[in-house]
C-alpha cells in the first residue's frame, strides 16, 4: 500500500502519512514523497490549503524510522537520509500555501518537528507530544529548529533535555498547538480552519506566509524594512484593490489570486 495518501477535500489537499503499523514513522522514501506532494499542491490552484495528518488513531508520526535511516548502507547514506528531513522542513517553510497539521495521535521526535513546522496545528485531546531522543542517546537537532521558533527557548529546552511527553492541554498552553478537541470533533475543527483560509486571497496568503518565514530571524529594523517592501508589493496586487473595493461596497471580495 502507498505510504502517502493524497486526497482533495473541497479546497484542501490532504496528505496522510500511511504507515499505521509503524506509527507513521518517516522513511527516506516517505519524506521524498511528502516533498513531491507538497510541490504538486503548491502548483495546483484547486489546492488552497494543505493538511498533513497520519493514518489511524494512535500516532500522527513517531519520527524517523531508525530501522531504515540507520540501516546498513553506510554512514554517508544514513547522513543524507537524515538530511532529507531537514529538506522537508525547508519545503514546509517555503510553501506558498497555508499548511495545517491535523494531529490524529501522538507526535514524537521528528513527528513533533512536523507539527511545529506547520502554520496551524490541531490535535485530538488525547494525543501526546515529546522529543524522546535524549533517552536513546540522541538530541532532536533538526526538530529543534521549528520547535524553538514556535514554543520559545525555555519550553523547547525543557522538552529536548528531559524527553518528557506532554498532553494536548499543555501543548496548547506552550503554543505548540492552536487547539485540542475531542477526537470526534477533530475533522470538523480542521475543516473549519481550512474553509476560513480558503476564503482569503491566495496571492496575499502566498506573499504574507513567505514573508513571515523569510524575515523571522532578521534583526528588528531589517525585518521592518523587508516587510515594508513586501507591503509595497502587496499593494500592487489586483486582490488588494478588490479587497478595498469590496470593503467600501460592503460585499464579499471576489479574489482572483493575482
Amino acid at each position: 500500500m502507498a505510504e502517502l495518501l493524497e486526497e482533495q477535500r473541497g479546497a484542501a489537499r490532504w496528505l496522510t502519512l500511511h504507515r499505521p503499523a509503524q506509527r507513521n514513522a518517516l522513511t527516506a522514501e516517505l519524506m521524498a514523497g511528502v516533498r513531491q506532494a507538497l510541490a504538486r499542491a503548491d502548483a495546483d490552484p484547486a489546492a488552497r490549503v494543505v493538511c498533513l495528518t497520519g493514518a489511524g488513531e494512535q500516532a500522527f508520526c513517531a519520527g524517523a524510522d531508525l530501522g531504515t535511516l540507520e540501516g546498513s548502507a553506510g554512514a554517508l547514506a544514513a547522513h543524507e537520509a537524515r538530511r532529507g528531513y531537514a529538506a522537508l522542513l525547508c519545503d514546509l517553510a517555503r510553501l506558498g500555501k497555508p499548511i495545517v497539521a491535523c494531529a490524529n495521535g501522538s507526535a514524537l521526535a521528528g513527528g513533533l518537528g512536523l507539527v511545529a513546522a506547520c502554520d496551524f496545528a490541531v490535535a485530538a485531546d488525547d494525543a501526546r507530544f515529546g522529543t524522546p531522543e535524549i533517552d536513546v542517546g540522541f538530541f532532536p537537532y533538526m526538530a529543534l529548529a521549528p520547535l524553538q521558533r514556535v514554543v520559545g527557548r525555555r519550553a523547547a529546552l525543557d522538552l529536548s533535555l528531559t524527553g518528557r511527553r506532554i498532553d494536548a492541554e499543555e501543548a496548547v498552553r506552550i503554543g505548540l498547538l492552536n487547539a485540542a478537541v475531542p477526537r470526534a470533533q477533530l475533522a470538523a475543527k480542521v475543516d473549519q480552519i481550512c474553509c476560513m483560509l480558503a476564503g482569503k486571497s491566495p496571492a496575499v496568503l502566498r506573499m504574507g506566509r513567505r514573508a513571515f518565514y523569510a524575515t523571522q530571524d532578521l534583526p528588528y529594523e531589517q525585518q521592518l524594512e523587508a516587510l515594508a517592501a513586501q507591503l509595497g508589493l502587496n499593494a500592487q496586487l489586483e486582490d488588494a484593490a478588490e479587497g478595498v473595493s469590496a470593503f467600501l461596497q460592503k460585499r464579499p471580495p471576489d479574489w482572483k489570486g493575482r
